[in-house]
């Protein structure tokens, strides 16, 4: 299930079966033209990852919107909002939040995190709809969610 209106109207319904919220983490850096250029190219692949992980997960989980932050900004404040937004994803019958992300400083705040963190290496070369690049999405989907269903 996706964050929209329909995907929405179904989990009302069933509730009681999707357990997991999957959450991208995608950091935004317009002040220097090659680091806008790396984490764009990151933000896309991401969204593929999770819309790959939804795919396979389907009837168990929700992609909610991805997260953006400023890459400068301090990870401590950006800890309480994510925790601030978990708290409020509890309100629901949601058991496991996983948070995905590239950006390996987070790595440094998971003990403060309430939840789940999944970082893993961004990719850095190839066009998004390459093959290869497809291909590696894939191998990413499949071992991810291999990982995610030991949580459960």
């Amino acid at each position: 299930m996706r964050w929209r209106k329909t995907d929405l109207q179904q989990y009302v319904q069933a509730k009681e079966y999707i357990d997991t919220i999957l959450l991208p983490l995608v950091p935004i850096q317009l002040s220097n033209d090659e680091e806008a250029d790396k984490y764009s190219s990151q933000a896309e692949v991401i969204a593929s990852l999770a819309n790959g992980i939804e795919k396979e997960l389907t009837g168990r989980t929700m992609l909610v919107p991805n997260y953006h932050y400023l890459k400068s900004a301090d990870k401590t404040t950006e800890v309480q909002r994510l925790n601030n937004w978990a708290a409020d994803m509890k309100e629901q019958p949601f058991s496991h939040i996983i948070y995905i992300t590239f950006d390996s400083t987070w790595k440094k705040q998971e003990k403060a995190l309430t939840e789940n963190l999944l970082w893993m290496p961004a990719v850095q070369s190839g066009e998004i709809n390459s093959k290869e690049m497809q291909r590696i999405i894939r191998d990413q989907v499949s071992q991810t969610v291999d990982l995610i269903r030991s949580f459960w």
